[in-house]
């Protein structure tokens, strides 16, 4: 059946799927979530080309990340893009609430906006760090690893963002203008080495052997590459249960550092909306902040 969303119509399909088999969470309820979180969450898409990550039987079920643009009604668009190994295809763009509903409804439980636009694919508009932590480390770790990258910056002169991944890592997104890939991977790498200088039994930067990382963070900082995405602020992750990749405030972050408990910060997106509503958005300055790498 078609819905209207925003005067344009939308196919929609098996709404009643369970794609979360362990809680009963629906394709409908993905949808309505997606619909609710749209005004926050497309600040992070429009004009960004996405990865899809599609889950079309549900999160038990077999699961792909899909770059090449699917088979799409002619009002979400595409850009073309030119790989590393010289190929050319097309990727698709969320641009809108409508694209958002047709993007979920195939199954797109997840989002992954690449750091440039599709006018500027080479040039990123985030350092991002993506804080991994290796058994028996966790959230708690990672947050207080993200503390000390925050202090860092904080020395440089620069902000940072924090959400949650929605697993047990953290993402900290730093708006940048007028760099390169090649600037900004630079830099987050010797971030990265000079946060485990701080805690040199806590973090890790050169490997992502997981016998090295027991126990410890690892940083990455290749993230920052052109080819290479992030999942988006606010989607909904393809887990075991379906929890956000939720913006954080830094108090949230220093009291799961201080305490180890991950209270308000792994949240279910049945949660978000109230949560938004109650809180706002912490995300919302990113847009604005205009700094320059040092």
């Amino acid at each position: 059946m078609n819905v209207d969303v925003d005067g344009r119509a939308v196919r929609v399909t098996n709404l009643d799927r369970v794609l979360w088999p362990a809680v009963g969470v629906t394709k409908a309820d993905l949808l309505r979530y997606y619909d609710a979180v749209a005004p926050v969450l497309l600040p992070h898409l429009v004009d960004h080309p996405i990865t899809l990550h599609r889950f079309p039987e549900g999160v038990d079920g077999p699961h792909f990340f899909q770059t090449r643009a699917p088979s799409h009604p002619a009002w979400v668009r595409a850009v073309t893009l030119r790989s590393p190994t010289d190929k050319v295809f097309d990727v698709v763009v969320i641009d809108d609430r409508a694209g958002l509903v047709w993007a979920a409804n195939i199954g797109a439980i997840e989002l992954h906006p690449y750091l440039g636009t599709a006018d500027a694919f080479d040039q990123p508009e985030q350092v991002v760090f993506d804080l991994d932590p290796g058994p028996p480390a966790g959230l708690a770790a990672c947050c207080t690893v993200a503390l000390t990258v925050r202090d860092l910056l904080g020395e440089l002169g620069l902000v940072a963002f924090p959400k949650a991944s929605g697993g047990k890592g953290v993402h900290l997104h730093v708006p940048v203008v007028d760099a390169t890939f090649d600037e900004t991977k630079a830099f987050a790498r010797a971030v990265a080495e000079l946060v485990a200088r701080r805690l040199p039994e806590l973090v890790v930067v050169s490997t992502m052997s997981k016998d090295v990382r027991a126990g410890r963070v690892y940083i990455d900082w290749g993230q920052n590459t052109p080819w290479k995405s992030t999942v988006a602020p606010w989607s909904v992750r393809g887990y075991h249960v379906p929890t956000v990749a939720m913006p954080l405030r830094w108090e949230q972050v220093e009291r799961t550092a201080a305490s180890g408990e991950p209270e308000g910060v792994l949240v279910l997106a049945a949660d978000v909306p109230a949560r938004l509503d109650r809180d706002g958005d912490p995300f919302a300055g990113l847009a604005e902040v205009r700094q320059r790498l040092p």
